[in-house]
């Protein structure tokens, strides 16, 4: 089945991705190039010396298989690199090469991340591996990196440069990069925090083993509460997105129409491009025919019913929430009075309940405790309606990026607990 990607011409979706990489602050207005190898074997590429923030579909070259370039200005001078890399790997069919700010950090110090810290970014990446430094452009260089993925790897440290990641389409390329950045992110965060936690093989396989396989029913037209949640729950994901609160690969989002029916994200689909038909009914543990749900449905099915004031949820990996969730430091929410009022105090889930099919996950949520750290998997957040479970995300992920650059200022200064009551009286929280 063809996907949304495959529709589109080279020159649109290198287009589309560089600005998204952009957008996203992973690369500046110079640097970083894309390309595509199509079935014909010309390969198309970001062009040399053009601003990356504006880039137009009539900027992208094309340089044929016979070595002709098609286009108004030179390739990328990075062209050689990109075609050693097809050359050593023909499974590989696009490259993005960028300089996000993680990933230089790692560069610069000779290291690779770790990817262990949760299943989807070690998943996604794929093998992780270093090239040795060479002059940008030079064949030496294409050497070096076309050595690291004839060896297997994926995704590429290079010495004192940047990253270069492959996969078998652009879209999965993009998706291999975020990944990557975002396990550079959050280990340079936990790192503020203490000793981070990493996921051994039998925590991944869990992760990796788990399926739900739900029966399907043939639905009727949607009513004006359906379509108003559809609408909420696509501009929310994409508003989570853009301000990185949500990576396209990770997370799920759902809203309640009623006692036993929601709204779910779908499963394997970019989070950032999802539309209003995407989302999967669910209606009394079944799936509307056509589409599969979250593999996360019945830890959100299991909170519904456990808690019906709970109308909207989330489980998310903001960057420094997710550093909390990667090591054994207790976030602190009792920092300033919004941080108390809207998470009161967060917990703590041990690693794998949500991926069991029962009721477990539930436990750890209540009107009391509206958000919990999912251990070395983000956060989980509710909400009486998604705006509600978004604005709690948000304060979420700042509250845990304030507390964390906290930490380089000096000792973190808590609320009394005279004021926690003055807090909880104001407000009425339970």
């Amino acid at each position: 089945m063809l996907s949304k990607n495959d529709y589109l011409h080279p020159r649109d979706e290198i287009m589309q991705t560089m600005d998204r990489i952009y957008r996203y602050r992973m690369t500046t207005t110079s640097g970083g190039n894309l390309s595509i190898r199509d079935e014909a074997g010309d390969i198309w590429i970001t062009p040399a010396r053009v601003d990356k923030g504006n880039l137009s579909r009539n900027d992208i070259i094309c340089v044929r298989s016979d070595g002709t370039v098609e286009g108004p200005h030179p390739p990328s001078s990075e062209f050689p690199f990109h075609k050693a890399i097809y050359d050593a790997r023909s499974d590989i069919q696009a490259i993005v090469h960028a300089h996000p700010v993680a990933l230089v950090a790692f560069s610069i110090c000779q290291a690779v991340p770790n990817t262990r810290l949760f299943h989807q970014t070690h998943s996604v990446s794929g093998k992780v591996g270093f090239a040795p430094y060479a002059c940008p452009g030079s064949q030496q260089l294409g050497s070096n990196i076309a050595d690291s993925f004839a060896q297997g790897c994926d995704s590429v440290i290079l010495e004192n440069h940047g990253v270069v990641v492959g996969a078998e389409s652009l879209a999965r390329a993009f998706e291999r990069f975020e990944a990557f950045e975002f396990a550079g992110k959050t280990l340079i965060k936990a790192s503020k925090l203490g000793n981070v936690n990493y996921l051994d093989d039998s925590q991944l396989e869990l992760a990796a083993n788990r399926s739900v396989d739900l029966p399907t029913f043939e639905r009727s037209t949607a009513n004006q509460q359906e379509r108003e949640l559809r609408k909420q729950l696509c501009d929310f994901i994409r508003r989570g997105c853009r301000q990185r609160l949500l990576i396209s690969t990770e997370g799920s989002f759902s809203a309640r129409l009623d006692q036993d029916s929601f709204l779910i994200t779908p499963t394997q689909q970019d989070r950032e491009s999802l539309t209003i038909d995407d989302f999967v009914l669910v209606h009394e543990g079944s799936r509307e025919s056509g589409k599969k749900a979250s593999r996360a449905v019945m830890a959100h099915r299991a909170i519904y019913q456990k808690h019906p004031s709970v109308k909207a949820i989330v489980f998310a990996h903001p960057v420094n929430a997710t550093a909390f969730s990667v090591t054994d430091s207790n976030l602190d929410t009792r920092t300033i009075p919004e941080s108390y009022v809207f998470l009161r105090d967060v917990g703590r889930v041990p690693y794998g309940v949500q991926y069991h099919n029962n009721s477990q996950i539930a436990e750890h949520i209540s009107a009391s405790s509206p958000a919990a750290l999912l251990e070395n998997d983000g956060v989980l957040v509710t909400g009486s309606s998604v705006l509600d479970a978004f604005d709690r995300l948000e304060v979420l992920e700042a509250t845990s990026e304030a507390v964390i650059n906290a930490t380089s200022i000096g000792k973190v200064s808590s609320m009394p607990q005279t004021v926690i009551d003055e807090l909880r009286a104001a407000f009425q929280l339970k």
